[in-house]
């Protein structure tokens, strides 16, 4: 069983660093990741409706805690403007225990 606090590296792509930023602050804004790092000029190479198909895009390391997933999956399906977004987490295994505190913040719910 995972622990809602345990820290979270989630990957997604965007067609442009404009629409990654948009997305990051949007996620960051809702309290869905403490962070998350645009990297410009990421070359995806896929199948897509029968064609191997090439885009430039820019990368997006999202960082957030396990509690935050299912709300962050479905802002991603909300706000993302590709049809199918990859949205792949990966466990953290272990981090500096103050940026590790630091994440568990700035992901905590703030009540309304």
């Amino acid at each position: 069983m995972t622990n809602p606090q345990d820290p979270l590296v989630v990957l997604t792509t965007l067609a442009t660093p404009e629409a990654a930023h948009d997305l990051v602050r949007e996620l960051v804004a809702a309290r869905l990741v403490a962070c998350g790092t645009v990297v410009p000029g990421a070359t995806s190479i896929y199948r897509w409706k029968d064609a191997v198909t090439t885009d430039d895009e820019a990368l997006v390391l999202l960082k957030t805690v396990q509690g935050r997933w299912d709300a962050l999956v479905e802002a991603v399906d909300r706000l993302h403007p590709y049809d199918v977004p990859e949205l792949l987490a990966i466990p953290v295994g272990a981090g500096l225990p103050s940026y590790l505190a630091w994440l568990s913040a700035e992901t905590t719910e703030v009540a309304a």
